[in-house]
């Protein structure tokens, strides 16, 4: 049985919770105010997409493909990046609620997260090289074994990275958030 192949198609104020969206390639479609939340979007492949203001929150993405799909004020609770198919993943983020997401061993490089709340997202073993974190909240991120190379977090707050335990090389930092590379220490920084 083979897949539907979906071009240039929008769907604006659907609840894909209800409604199951069918299985399929989604090329250069929209996804406008839709509901996903704990929807399965297993072995859906999306390409040059877009996410505008809908809910993903504990969406199931085992096997799914996000070939440059972006997404855009969108509630992303608890979402398992790492169960989607590795294979040309990317992405980008903005104005998101990551919350509780896991980005776990994934090679994501040059990712953009923008504006975006990562409170307790993990990180753990995922390349995160030349990626940007621009005004992002990391309050409780983990980074743990993660390949840090060149990344941006200078407009982030509430970094705890543990330099020793993370590649870091020519990552930035602001004068403020590189205090977060000390947090293991207990310091008192006035």
């Amino acid at each position: 049985m083979n897949n539907p192949f979906i071009v240039d198609q929008s769907f604006k104020n659907v609840d894909f919770t209800i409604n199951k969206l069918p299985k399929g390639e989604y090329e250069h479609c929209v996804f406008d105010s839709c509901t996903f939340s704990k929807a399965s979007l297993a072995n859906i492949s999306f390409m040059e997409s877009t996410f505008i203001a809908c809910d993903l929150s504990n969406v199931d993405l085992k096997n799914t493909t996000l070939k440059e799909t972006e997404f855009e004020h969108c509630k992303m609770l608890g979402v398992n990046f790492d169960a989607c198919n590795p294979f040309l993943l990317s992405f980008q983020f903005v104005g998101c609620n990551l919350n509780l997401s896991s980005f776990y061993g994934l090679s994501i490089r040059q990712t953009i997260f923008r504006d975006c709340m990562l409170h307790q997202a993990d990180f753990t073993n995922a390349d995160l090289s030349n990626a940007q974190f621009d005004k992002c909240d990391l309050q409780n991120a983990i980074f743990m074994n993660s390949v840090l190379l060149k990344t941006d977090f200078r407009s982030t707050i509430h970094i705890n990275i543990d330099p020793e335990n993370n590649k870091l090389k020519k990552a930035k930092f602001s004068r403020e958030g590189a205090l977060g590379l000390l947090t293991k220490y207990d310091l008192d920084i006035s």
